[in-house]
């Protein structure tokens, strides 16, 4: 996985420097569209590292699902920040956190903060090369289902948190990253 990473890197800054040293361009628009290509090659290379680390956290059981996008059964949506509306995994403890709200709050960031354990954790990829996680998380004030589905070749993810005792559940969408990439602001526990 790394070397694969390491490859596309190099691919990359190898295309830059030809570019680089090939000199002039005969005008603006040449020029325009040569760094349209350069960018969108980038861009690509950059898609493909942060796909590969996504599926590897993903199977590692070690990811954070950082969420821009909350939809509470299905009917609203909500646009939030995603450092502090978030879906962990790290040695089998889970920690859901929606903060559709800016400040206050039980967890003073503007929503909840649960914590529990994660059991029955199941990772699926079925023929297309999609991913889906499918795990139960139980702790204080928390038990509930947790499906995640991550498509073939993509890094944005969606998660659904089902609570076993009520229906008002959430999905989450969002970039899903190794927990040492992520830059998330956990806020108090709710018990």
């Amino acid at each position: 996985m790394h070397r694969r990473i390491f490859l596309l890197f190099v691919l990359l800054i190898s295309t830059i420097t030809a570019i680089a040293q090939t000199g002039q361009f005969k005008d603006t628009k040449d020029e325009k569209m040569q760094k349209r290509a350069i960018e969108k090659r980038i861009e690509a290379i950059q898609d493909s590292i942060r796909s590969a680390e996504a599926f590897s956290a993903l199977k590692q059981l070690d990811f954070v699902l950082e969420a821009n996008r909350l939809s509470f059964n299905g009917r609203a949506n909500a646009y939030v920040t995603s450092n502090t509306n978030f879906i962990s995994l790290a040695n089998n403890k889970v920690v859901i956190q929606v903060a559709p709200f800016n400040g206050g709050g039980p967890n003073g960031v503007g929503g909840i903060t649960l914590e529990g354990r994660a059991s029955n954790i199941k990772v699926k990829t079925d023929k297309k090369g999609n991913i889906s996680l499918t795990m139960n998380a139980m702790g204080t004030g928390l038990s509930a289902t947790i499906d995640i589905f991550l498509p073939k070749n993509g890094y944005m993810a969606s998660a659904t948190v089902t609570p076993n005792f009520h229906s008002n559940g959430v999905t989450l969408f969002g970039n899903l990253l190794p927990t040492d990439k992520s830059d998330i602001f956990k806020g108090r526990l709710l018990f």
